[in-house]
């Protein structure tokens, strides 16, 4: 199974920057690389912070790029979204019965599960007890099937000094659910830290986060302060299959320095 991740576009009006970035230039582009080359991925997930202020204008932004593509899209929340925008612009997006942009796939891999952490007016993450009534069902439902989990929050310590006081707000909570599932966690898949992060939790449980597609951070884990930067539009390509999980990040419009050469082994 192929999965595309887009993460942290942060959307704004046409012709607007964020942190000197054309967020719907780096987006148009991602997309257009990705229906050129992957056109035979199952799902695009789009791991939150889809527009920077929630604008109504911003996600019929996001709707027209997303308009192309054939394949089956899942777009979870991230802090800088608004949920009442988002669901007048996607109105038949899938979601649970309160409202949040939850939902799961069970594929031939294991279930997929897609959270929502976005509170408004907080920049952390939030996964209270309505939430997790939700995550509880679907992982009970799916019983001795391992599930591959994505979220915009990362629901662990992901160890950057900018990032202390503002990741998952749940007191372990998340983590902890996930470790008990009978079937196992093959992984955690979010965005919000704008930088590529890969790592197994205390719990044993492996995640990742993919690179922002839109401005992102030059990587400094001491500094809450860190400084932004550009660079290309990325996303990831995510194989589930008989061999297990694996990432491979992608940017769009890298310079061509030369082509290698067949590698005959061994």
């Amino acid at each position: 199974m192929k999965i595309i991740q887009i993460t942290d576009t942060h959307l704004v009006k046409s012709g607007q920057t964020v942190h000197g970035v054309d967020p719907e230039k780096h987006l148009r582009a991602a997309i257009d690389d990705i229906i050129a080359k992957h056109g035979d991925a199952d799902l695009l997930v789009m791991t939150g912070d889809l527009c920077n202020f929630g604008e109504p204008e911003a996600y019929e932004i996001l709707r027209d790029i997303l308009a192309p593509l054939q394949t089956e899209v899942r777009l979870l929340l991230g802090n800088h979204d608004d949920r009442d925008n988002f669901i007048a612009a996607f109105p038949d997006h899938p979601r649970d019965g309160k409202d949040y942009i939850q939902s799961w796939l069970d594929t031939d891999f294991g279930r997929l599960l897609f959270l929502d952490s976005h509170q408004r007016d907080v920049i952390g993450g939030i996964y209270d007890e309505d939430r997790m009534a939700f995550l509880s069902d679907a992982l009970a439902q799916a019983g001795e099937t391992p599930v591959t989990l994505f979220v915009h929050h990362p629901p662990m310590d992901c160890g950057i000094a900018h990032f202390d006081r503002i990741g998952m707000h749940d007191d372990g909570a998340m983590m902890r659910t996930l470790a008990a599932h009978e079937g196992g966690v093959r992984h955690i898949v979010f965005g919000h830290i704008h930088v590529p992060l890969a790592g197994t939790s205390a719990e044993g449980i492996a995640y990742s986060s993919g690179q922002a597609c839109a401005h992102r951070f030059i990587t400094d884990i001491t500094s809450p302060v860190p400084f932004w930067t550009g660079g290309n539009p990325c996303y990831r390509i995510i194989m589930l299959d008989e061999k297990g999980f694996r990432a491979y990040g992608v940017e769009v419009g890298e310079t061509i320095t030369g082509q290698a050469p067949v590698c005959e082994g061994p």
